[in-house]
């Protein structure tokens, strides 16, 4: 069953529920792995040593031995923990990877890691420590170190940690005695990468409705122009995500009021920030899209070394290598960062005192500084994000005495597009705060329906500012709308599903 970013959560506890009943791949890929123990033969990782030890055959009753101190010896990640909702997706996305069938995993070893998903036992991984060659390495040695009886998982609520020991202690349950190939299979893998890369783009598919629905806000609060939508100028520039931005505008503002109240004012054009809406947008969706296209192929490979076939070969290869994933989330994290940056114009713009808006979208300025400094905030992640998305993937430092001598760095490219977009959904947050206060001096005049939708319920939870006010609340409340589903859902409930 193949995975998608769309449906990622859905179909994984399916695949998980049917996994239980479902071992046959694992058998066969199991019994290749025991005859290749008998046949005498030298199997990378299987009785030999690691990376730069690969020469080096290990035999008999070490062999288990060496699988363990294969996970405590890798086990040395370092810096924050990665949050529990994506280290349960690392987790679901190796057992999904072993599953294939091509690891040959012991289905004892197998069977433990499914009890984790089970129980919601959700190991507690460090972030730092991955080059994302060898496969990210470090946090899932982490990730397997419970199997052993040590390192910690998440209590239930994901507030605190408690040590993994003491957990199985208190269920009856023994560490599991790793057998020949299953620490290798446990921590060769991109299940890092991978679940940053699916969780921040599974969420950036609504961030991306949610940019248009502020962008059109913005425009309406600007008496900017709808002609830069039309239809016609898209159909001959025809990229998909152009088209569809241009699309979701034109749905928004619909019925508009404001826009009919200055059809005919004689202004010429737009600052790009409103006229290049659809390119720029559009650009980033498109960007987007291609990178979900690499993560869905990513999540449903098998990558880790040796890899095991029904026809009985073990084969070493390098699927394990973090490059296609390094390239497209370094590509992810610029094409969010631009969506922030096309905001934090707009919100620069609606604070100049255009078309009769307040300087500063307040009447009594100079006592108040009124929405002058939300501002700055935009600027300066904005700005952070330019530092953030220095491409990770063209760095690279060798490894393993010079074994692994070219590495993707892909775990930064991960780490930091988690950090992009949560400045980017601030960014949005503090542009729809600020539209929401220039749309109220526009009234009685109306906008468009799915523009009046949004800002009746934005206005539900922050009320108008007349004076200055601590506006951190209410940013934070604003950013709780982008982040949230409540408000697009009400939006297309009025109008029509946005693309």
């Amino acid at each position: 069953m193949d995975l998608s970013i769309s449906t990622l959560y859905k179909d994984l506890e399916k695949r998980i529920g049917q996994l239980r009943y479902q071992h046959k791949d694992l058998i066969k890929s199991r019994e290749v792995v025991n005859d290749a123990l008998r046949d005498g033969n030298i199997y990378y990782g299987i009785n030999t040593g690691f990376g730069a030890l690969a020469a080096k055959r290990v035999n008999g009753d070490d062999l288990r031995q060496l699988q363990r101190n294969l996970i405590l010896s890798h086990a040395v990640g370092v810096g924050n923990l990665i949050p529990k909702e994506i280290s349960r997706l690392m987790l679901q996305l190796k057992v999904h990877a072993l599953a294939i069938g091509y690891s040959g995993i012991s289905l004892e070893t197998f069977s433990r890691l499914m009890l984790f998903l089970e129980k919601d036992w959700i190991p507690a991984i460090p972030e730092k420590g991955s080059v994302g060659a060898s496969g990210d390495l470090a946090p899932l040695a982490h990730m397997s170190l419970p199997l052993l009886g040590h390192g910690s998982f998440w209590n239930r609520e994901g507030t605190d940690i408690i040590p993994a020991g003491d957990l199985l202690a208190k269920q009856g349950l023994e560490p599991v005695d790793l057998q020949p190939k299953d620490g290798l299979s446990l921590i060769n893998g991109t299940q890092l990468m991978s679940a940053y890369g699916a969780w921040v783009l599974e969420k950036s598919l609504q961030l991306l409705k949610a940019a248009d629905l502020v962008s059109a806000m913005s425009l309406e609060a600007l008496q900017g122009s709808l002609t830069p939508f039309d239809e016609r100028i898209h159909k001959i520039r025809p990229h998909r995500g152009q088209a569809e931005v241009a699309e979701n505008i034109r749905s928004l503002l619909l019925q508009s009021e404001i826009l009919e109240s200055h059809r005919h004012c004689g202004k010429v054009q737009d600052p790009y920030c409103l006229r290049c809406v659809p390119q720029v947008h559009g650009a980033s969706r498109d960007a987007i899209g291609y990178a979900i296209g690499v993560v869905e192929t990513e999540i449903n490979s098998v990558t880790d070394n040796p890899l095991v076939f029904p026809d009985g070969d073990i084969l070493s290869g390098g699927n394990f290598h973090g490059q296609p994933l390094a390239l497209v989330l370094d590509f992810a994290k610029i094409a969010l960062a631009e969506i922030a940056s096309i905001s934090e114009r707009r919100t620069y713009l609606l604070l100049e005192g255009h078309d009769g808006l307040p300087k500063l979208l307040m009447q009594e300025t100079g006592i108040n500084s009124g929405f002058m400094i939300p501002q700055y905030t935009s600027a300066a992640l904005v700005s952070e994000n330019k530092v953030l998305c220095h491409p990770s993937s063209v760095d690279s430092i060798p490894t393993s005495l010079g074994q692994e001598d070219h590495v993707s760095m892909g775990s930064i490219s991960a780490l930091n597009l988690l950090k992009v977009y949560e400045n980017v959904e601030q960014v949005l947050g503090i542009e729809l705060f600020t539209a929401a206060q220039a749309l109220d001096f526009r009234k009685p005049l109306k906008p468009g329906k799915g523009v009046e939708t949004a800002h009746r319920y934005i206005r539900e939870s922050i009320p108008h500012a007349t004076e200055d006010q601590y506006f951190r609340d209410d940013i934070s409340l604003a950013v709780d709308l982008i982040r949230n589903r409540g408000m697009i859902e009400k939006v297309e409930a009025e109008v029509s599903v946005l693309n």
